[in-house]
């Protein structure tokens, strides 16, 4: 799309990911004149590239692998001893990323927004009602890369985030990161995870399926810890059945190299040194915003702890810049929550009418078997708030579905307000959780009761019925338990 020097966007964009491409789809269906800059010659972001997508991607191949490992039980027979092929596994999932990219390239010409690549950096407060972004390609070999502005009414700030690393280490082929795991060239015969995130836990479950043996240390006392305490403990349960060596309370001391992989020396929740030595370590400790040289100090910009500080339209203190995705604090960094800020700030741009992102109706979900799926409080969220809390639990096991899907572990939790009924939270582990927590968000949203919902239909036979039973638990009338 050829654009004169003399160009001013309606919005500028810094960042491809799902915050930033979804910010540029929507501005453009509002009428906006978008630019959309990018460092990468292929848009999508870590989620696309090496996050959300691939890793559920191999999920899926590992569900379908712990199925194959018990055929005979469906009426299967005769495929033999199955075997992984681990390459064709990586070309379907590289397969899938290409195809997405392609997608989010036709939508970009269709919606003629301006894709423009390099890295996006401000220059300082709007200047007569403009913003002036300087814009740098890659360098090639010893050649600087080249310099352009682009000028825009409003930006945003979409930059995402990279993992953090523990001090001292660099990632390669046997210290990874979220991104070197998914290009490993063979499943190693055994992994230790460090935290147990959701990044941590799903990478953990994918090669425990494949054969892996997997050791997760986790420096908090529980895993997943911004879940439900009842989750947490239960999905220990699970995890360590599976043959996972699921240690909490533990704290990394150093990580060294062997000669055959890597030895991690930690404290443990006893406060023992404990070595434990594997083929790979992977660090899953987190991830930080960068929000480093994209020139936010020469901007009224505020930063907490390296995030970006923003009000309910996502705006920053610097008129006219916006933030959203993992640079934003104060909020969970996922793709969805990214992707609805940028909806939000670019309603606020084209006057449009939106509602602000409220921190307790976002829905986050972690792909291991069996999933997790949550929305609202948890049962300590809501006491701390004062709420007189009603519990409403449904085990999966009771679920005619989850028994035909051969997924009968975990629960459904409905966390409510035992005043009007309101519920506050809905906290599910089992089969496909991290889809039926869909449900939940809409119930939230809509301000739902109890007694509404112990009378709102459920299809059977499904995995959503479990739902329903969980809401006559609160009220101790589950049919099927």
């Amino acid at each position: 799309m050829a654009e004169t020097a003399e160009t001013i966007y309606d919005v500028a964009i810094l960042g491809g990911g799902p915050a930033g491409y979804t910010a540029a789809i929507r501005g453009a269906e509002y009428g906006l004149k978008v630019a959309l800059i990018d460092k990468s010659d292929k848009l999508g972001g870590t989620c696309l590239h090496v996050g959300c997508i691939p890793t559920k991607a191999l999920l899926f191949n590992a569900e379908i692998w712990d199925h194959l490992k018990h055929a005979a039980e469906f009426g299967i027979e005769g495929i033999g001893t199955p075997t992984l092929n681990w390459a064709a596994v990586l070309a379907r999932k590289n397969a899938i990323v290409s195809k997405h990219v392609k997608g989010l390239d036709f939508l970009m010409r269709k919606h003629k927004i301006a894709v423009i690549q390099g890295s996006g950096s401000l220059t300082g407060p709007a200047q007569e009602g403009v913003h002036t972004v300087e814009v740098t390609k890659a360098a090639v070999g010893e050649a600087p890369g080249e310099v352009s502005q682009v000028k825009a009414k409003n930006v945003i700030l979409a930059t995402g985030s990279a993992a953090k690393m523990l001090p001292g280490l660099q990632p390669d082929d046997r210290i990874l990161t979220n991104i070197e795991i998914l290009a490993m060239d063979q499943v190693p015969k055994s992994l230790i995870v460090i935290g147990a995130g959701a990044v941590g836990m799903e990478f953990s479950s994918i090669f425990r399926s494949f054969g892996a043996e997997i050791t997760i240390l986790e420096f908090l006392p529980r895993v997943v810890p911004v879940e439900d305490e009842e989750i947490s403990k239960e999905i220990t349960r699970l995890f360590k059945k599976r043959g996972i060596d699921v240690n909490t309370g533990a704290k990394v001391e150093k990580v060294e190299k062997t000669e055959t992989g890597v030895k991690v020396t930690y404290t443990d929740s006893n406060g023992k040194t404990q070595v434990k030595e594997a083929e790979k370590v992977l660090v899953a400790v987190g991830r930080a915003g960068l929000t480093g040289n994209i020139g936010v100090e020469k901007t009224k910009i505020e930063l907490d702890r390296g995030l970006v500080k923003v009000g309910d339209t996502q705006e920053t203190a610097e008129p006219g810049i916006f933030a959203i995705g993992d640079i934003v604090a104060g909020l969970p960094q996922l793709a969805h929550v990214g992707a609805m800020c940028g909806m939000v700030a670019v309603a606020k741009i084209a006057g449009r009418k939106f509602r602000a992102v409220r921190r307790d109706r976002i829905p986050a979900g972690t792909y291991t078997e069996p999933q997790i799926g949550s929305v609202g409080l948890t049962e300590a969220q809501a006491k701390e708030k004062g709420y007189e809390v009603k519990v409403g639990k449904f085990p999966f096991a009771g679920n005619s579905k989850a028994s035909i899907v051969d997924s009968h572990d975990g629960f459904v939790k409905i966390v409510s307000d035992a005043k009007y009924g309101e519920i506050l939270g809905v906290h599910i582990l089992g089969p496909q959780a991290t889809e039926l927590i869909a449900e939940a968000v809409a119930v939230l949203e809509l301000e739902g009761t109890v007694e509404e919902m112990m009378f709102t239909i459920h299809a059977h036979p499904t995995l959503a019925e479990s739902l329903l039973d969980a809401y006559g638990a609160v009220e101790g009338m589950a049919i099927n338990a």
